[in-house]
């Protein structure tokens, strides 16, 4: 680890304005910087505590809308009831992620910057493999290596793994407003399109680019619209059910008249380099009744666009069951 100055900020303003120069990064709970450092990720030379900014706290209703500060914890997003009873899938992925000792310290405006988890990505320094967001245009060693875990929409042979937040498969379901504020004031991005899919990101001209977070900008918070009572559920599928990552994970929300779908939304998790809506399944499902037999064919039409690699094909069929399940339970099935 290298030497870093290190500063507390005292407005978010303070925040904007250290960003605006070279070398700069954010710690919050610190429990995803911390490894970047041990493993030589990432090296800044000053870091800024954001720690202190109460403005940033909170979790409160204002109007048709929930606002949820980015400095809140998994647990207390997790926990707080007004959450669990207007946002469930975002409350059940906060308490799905990592173990409750993590979650008391990591804050959900932290949690959607997570770096994958890709093991190649993840080595400690000196990286004795090909990693293209280690040392670009080196290669990428899971393309042809293990890559059970990894992508199966959106990858180039630059990169083929996924994000693995929870909280954001949940964030894109629920339609969430992420605000952020950087050198021209503040500006809202749909937590949808937050994240950048490889060739998203090569599309735009920087296929190694991650966000639409510019690097001079700060996350305040999230809003998510209370205007519809949908039903909700946050599915994950992992090997284990603590402190483990998800194979592929599903949020989905309902909203019935009678025994019929009048509207739906479902997004996957850990099967791209974002949260995955499926947009097609979303517009099929209107109108159709709200059973198993009726859902899953349109679920896997959805699925079609799906290109997985040699040695996931798996996690096709395991994304596509967790999505009908996220369906069945946010409608109310048992």
């Amino acid at each position: 680890m290298r030497d870093f100055a290190y500063a507390r900020a005292d407005s978010t303003t303070s925040v904007v304005d250290a960003l605006a120069g070279d070398g700069a990064t954010l710690i919050a709970g610190g429990t995803e910087l911390l490894n970047w450092f041990r493993l030589g990720i990432a090296a800044p030379e000053r870091v800024v505590d954001i720690g202190g900014l109460n403005e940033l706290r909170g979790i409160t209703q204002k109007g048709a809308e929930l606002h949820v500060g980015a400095l809140a914890t998994l647990n207390e997003v997790g926990e707080h009831p007004l959450v669990v009873d207007r946002a469930g899938a975002l409350a059940s992925a906060c308490l799905q992620a990592a173990s409750a000792q993590v979650r008391n310290r990591a804050t959900i405006g932290g949690n959607v910057l997570q770096r994958t988890r890709c093991a190649y990505f993840r080595a400690e320094e000196p990286v004795p493999w090909p990693c293209n967001r280690r040392d670009p245009g080196s290669g990428c060693a899971a393309l042809g290596g293990l890559h059970e875990r990894h992508a199966i929409f959106g990858w180039t042979d630059d990169c083929v793994a996924v994000q693995p937040s929870d909280p954001a498969v949940a964030l894109a379901a629920l339609d969430a407003e992420v605000d952020v504020v950087g050198p021209t004031g503040p500006r809202s991005i749909p937590m949808r399109a937050f994240h950048l899919t490889p060739q998203e990101a090569a599309a735009e001209g920087d296929a190694l680019r991650e966000t639409r977070l510019e690097p001079d900008e700060l996350i305040v918070g999230y809003r998510i619209s209370l205007s519809d009572r949908d039903g909700q559920a946050y599915v994950k599928v992992r090997e284990r059910a603590s402190y483990e990552y998800a194979i592929v994970s599903a949020a989905a929300t309902v909203r019935l008249v009678g025994d019929e779908i009048v509207a739906a939304r479902v997004a996957l998790g850990s099967v791209a380099q974002r949260p995955w809506r499926l947009a097609g399944a979303e517009t099929e499902l209107r109108g159709v009744p709200f059973t198993r037999a009726a859902i899953q064919p349109i679920v896997e039409r959805a699925m079609s666009d799906a290109v997985p690699l040699p040695r996931n094909s798996f996690k096709v069929t395991m994304a596509r069951n967790a999505a009908v399940r996220a369906l069945l339970t946010a409608g109310g099935a048992r």
